[in-house]
């Protein structure tokens, strides 16, 4: 269908900021402990720690996972980064096709 990949980014996007999320109350934290706190498949952890840590929003140690001087601003905008995405989502309904 049309819109299923946007539905797979979208459930992605939330399980790597529930992954973030996590990291940021737990740190440092390793990726079995993640896979019992969030209850997400230890391969899809790891998928998401790789993805955040290229974003450069965490950094790998020894001990485990922990939060970067990127983190907290990335944290600061989160809620109007979404708010843009909800209004993108929103205009979509604005798009008249006859139905």
């Amino acid at each position: 269908m049309l819109t299923e990949k946007v539905d797979c980014e979208m459930e992605m996007l939330a399980r790597h900021l529930l992954v973030l999320k996590c990291v940021v109350e737990n740190e440092p934290i390793g990726i079995i402990k993640l896979a019992e706190e969030t209850k997400i498949p230890s391969h899809k952890v790891r998928y998401s720690l790789r993805i955040l840590e290229q974003e450069g929003l965490i950094a790998a140690t020894a001990p485990g996972a922990v939060t970067t001087e990127k983190t907290r601003p990335f944290l600061r905008d989160l809620d109007s980064m979404i708010d843009e995405i909800v209004n993108k989502v929103s205009n979509l309904k604005k798009i008249n096709i006859g139905r």
